[in-house]
């Protein structure tokens, strides 16, 4: 057996076959088309559209979350202060990303009626459901859906308010209000939905709630349904 010193030049055995590298190409091709095939998992962070329901978002309008700013309703309005309950604590500061609170550490629950001046008003109520603390912001999204999921109606539009940063204890509640013109009265034409998507403020998941409150306007005269920033409490 021959014995090599340190410098020494080690002899490397070499193939001209091409046989042999037309194999090896092959085997790389085929390597590189298994492995694009495991990447299309769906991890890319790009948000996704999700049919039947509204689009989350903060309704944050300041660059740095301080919540010093007010909020647009989409129609060049400005909003006023929300006010906040013990059931969950209220401030101004944005709070880290890290921190908040996602969709598989809340439930979701419509409340029972408070009607007033020809409105139908609901408290959509979000329960952190987690073994943590977390914090909401902004507006939900919201839509109803009938049996199937088919939405019915369009979704619900933003009322003005000033985002607040809600820090929920593990049990605690924050609480979006959905308010829609009574169609009885407004002679809009009607739907009965089955449940109510609800995406928090933020996330792109949805949660379901059961809905019991009858008919909803879908579409005609005063048919828009209209939904608030998330304040604290259960809207009780």
């Amino acid at each position: 057996m021959a014995t090599f010193r340190h410098g020494d030049e080690v002899p490397v055995r070499r193939t001209s076959s091409p046989a042999h590298w037309a194999a090896v190409v092959a085997g790389v091709a085929l390597l590189g088309t298994l492995s694009a095939c495991g990447t299309g998992s769906g991890t890319s962070g790009t948000p996704q559209k999700l049919p039947g329901t509204a689009q989350p978002a903060s309704g944050d309008t300041t660059p740095d979350g301080s919540g010093t700013s007010t909020a647009s309703a989409g129609d060049g309005r400005t909003s006023a202060p929300v006010s906040g309950s013990s059931s969950a604590t209220a401030s101004t500061g944005s709070g880290a990303a890290s921190t908040r609170c996602h969709t598989s550490e809340l439930r979701a629950t419509v409340g029972g009626n408070d009607p007033g001046a020809g409105q139908e008003n609901f408290p959509v109520v979000l329960i952190n459901t987690s073994h943590r603390t977390c914090t909401l912001r902004g507006y939900p999204g919201a839509a109803f859906v009938d049996a199937s999921g088919k939405q019915l109606g369009p979704d619900p539009k933003r009322s003005p308010g000033s985002p607040a940063t809600l820090t929920l204890a593990p049990g605690k509640s924050a609480w979006a209000g959905l308010t829609f013109s009574n169609p009885e009265i407004s002679g809009a034409r009607t739907a009965t939905p089955a449940s109510l998507v609800v995406t928090p403020p933020d996330e792109r998941d949805p949660l379901k709630a059961a809905w019991k409150g009858g008919k909803v306007p879908v579409s005609g005269n005063s048919s828009s349904v209209s939904l608030t920033v998330v304040r604290a409490g259960t809207g009780a």
